[in-house]
């Protein structure tokens, strides 16, 4: 758990916020970083990709809520120790959220809008480094102190959502800002711990607990994953492989455009099986759709230096440790998808990968890794679920607990 130091409280009454630095781990700030970039959808503005809680759910990737599990529980610890209102907090929004290039917004409150009179507060936590990540985007106040903040990963800053605290963002000019964003509410009408459960119950435990790989993810509708742009746009999931140097390739190995019928969506490709591609390489192994891939190849850059050093210690001894890699030439085989390229560089490109020396064999590790940990995770949640349920909350289950016998659902 990362250290918190925060910033002297503002005078009672003025302008209620108060900055916490070092409050998330860079791993945590890592792990939502993963979960955003293989899994978000177009925003709820232009220039913005979105990661909501039910979207996770609703794509076959609930288990990729147990990340924030323990961060939404001392987030609402620290607002109901601020502002002294000690469980008289539901959280009403929790989202990963990214502003790219473009994204602003003017002076405004978080309740500026008759359908979002229920929020009370708002917590803002910052995932990447301003200046390092990305330029612009600074959080401003109308009045009183901080007056603005300059992002730094793992810091986080609480505020009421009313107009003691009417704030703007800058626009960003470059790269990607990245926040979890969390409303909280005084209203248990607008808790959303009991909507995201139902939500839960039907998509998690559907699932047999012994199937096979039940953490593959399922895409959204393709509309939800266009980013459009100045009269253009790209799909995000074709932008954020491509950024990282990947491509979409057919399943079959071969492909020719008149294969497609012409009354067919290309992107209707992205939900079926597909291989990816790098350079003049395919990588044979056979994804269950886009998003699947994706994950993926976010997995790998998110633990990119334990595969490397992973490999180096297997180089160690007598004879060097093999990993079962196929990779074929991939002349023809690329899938015919309309992505506008140069404007995906654009929005997307600041990812910093020259530190890394892409190896297919590490990617390789990384697709077993990648497995093991969704798996991992799956199993987690199914057996924390029932607690949830019999709570109708979302909260850490005490390993003690665990050890008693679970709720029993009906």
């Amino acid at each position: 758990m990362a250290s918190t130091t925060a910033s002297p409280p503002p005078a009672a009454g003025d302008h209620p916020r108060v900055l916490l630095r070092g409050f998330l781990s860079r791993e945590t700030c890592k792990e939502l970083e993963f979960v955003h970039r293989s899994c978000g959808a177009a925003g709820y503005r232009p220039s913005v990709v979105s990661t909501s809680l039910p979207h996770l759910a609703a794509t076959g990737c609930g288990h990729l809520l147990l990340p924030f599990v323990p961060v939404r529980e001392r987030l609402r610890d620290a607002v109901e120790s601020f502002f002294d209102c000690l469980f008289d907090v539901f959280i009403e929004f929790t989202g990963l959220i990214s502003w790219c290039k473009g994204a602003s917004i003017g002076w405004h409150s978080d309740d500026n809008k008759p359908y979002l009179r229920q929020r009370t507060f708002t917590a803002v936590c910052y995932l990447n480094n301003h200046g390092e990540d990305y330029k612009g985007g600074i959080l401003q106040f109308q009045d009183g102190d901080p007056s603005s903040i300059v992002p730094v990963a793992g810091d986080v800053v609480i505020y009421t959502a009313d107009n003691r605290n009417v704030h703007c963002v800058t626009e960003v000019t470059e790269g990607e800002r990245l926040t979890l964003t969390l409303w909280f509410t005084r209203d248990r009408a607008y808790n959303e711990d009991p909507k995201l459960l139902t939500f839960l119950s039907q998509t998690s435990l559907s699932c047999e607990p012994t199937k096979q790989k039940s953490y593959i993810p399922m895409p959204a509708s393709d509309n939800m994953y266009w980013f459009s742009c100045d009269q253009s746009g790209f799909d995000i999931r074709c932008a954020r492989v491509h950024v990282l140097g990947f491509s979409f390739h057919s399943s079959s190995g071969e492909y020719s455009t008149s294969v497609l019928p012409t009354e067919d969506d290309p992107l209707e490709l992205l939900g079926k099986q597909l291989r990816l591609g790098r350079g003049d390489d395919v990588f044979d192994k056979i994804f269950s759709n886009s998003l699947h891939a994706l994950q993926v190849v976010q997995f790998y850059y998110w633990k990119a230096p334990e595969l490397a050093a992973r490999r180096e210690q297997s180089a160690v001894g007598s004879r060097t440790v093999r990993y079962p890699v196929i990779i074929h030439h991939s002349r023809g085989t690329e899938l015919p998808l309309p992505c506008n390229h140069t404007l995906a560089q654009t929005i997307f490109g600041s990812v910093n990968t020259a530190e890394i020396a892409f190896k297919w064999n590490d990617f390789a590790l990384g697709v077993a890794m990648w497995e093991n940990y969704s798996e991992e995770l799956k199993k987690q949640l199914l057996t924390f679920l029932p607690f949830w349920l019999s709570n109708e909350s979302i909260f850490v289950v005490d390993s003690s607990e665990l050890q008693c016998r679970p709720p029993f659902l009906t």
